[in-house]
């Protein structure tokens, strides 16, 4: 497979990835393209092996993480993105919540559930131990618990 028919292909699906990790539509673009340039410097030795995809992702994941380490904060909006595709509309409620959690727990959760990558392997794409996964796996579901039973508790 040539760069160009990777990039066509596996484009929507990268940029939707991009949206989950970033929570931004922008960011998610210039997360996507910067992957995309520091893949196409390797794309000869990255296609002959069996998921050049995984490692477009990979890449991602630790340019978020890079982007995050610089920021230390987060710039909040009132404004939910539009979905990516026409399905995703019942997932707005998910993508509002997941983007109200730091960034690396919703970078946990997003590999984790998403992706479904086990915790060693998060570690390695983080750059963090996989106890501290696991930790910031718990302290991000107890926190959409918490806010689940909070929402419940005021629409009774």
């Amino acid at each position: 497979m040539e760069f160009e028919d990777f990039v066509r292909a596996r484009g929507p699906a990268l940029l939707r990835y991009g949206l989950v990790l970033t929570g931004n539509a922008d960011d998610a673009a210039d997360l996507v393209q910067e992957a995309l340039l520091k893949l196409n410097s390797t794309w000869r030795r990255v296609r002959r092996k069996d998921d050049p995809e995984g490692y477009v992702r990979t890449i991602m994941a630790r340019q978020h993480v890079t982007w995050w380490r610089r920021r230390r904060r987060e710039h909040l909006t009132d404004d939910v993105p539009s979905p990516v595709r026409e399905d995703e509309e019942d997932l707005r409620e998910v993508w509002e919540r997941l983007r109200a959690l730091p960034p690396k727990q919703r970078a946990v959760l997003v590999l984790r559930y998403h992706e479904g990558l086990g915790d060693g392997e998060i570690a390695a794409i983080l750059g963090i131990s996989q106890a501290t996964v696991r930790s910031q796996a718990s302290r991000a579901l107890a926190t959409l618990r918490a806010r689940a039973r909070a929402l419940s508790g005021r629409q009774a």
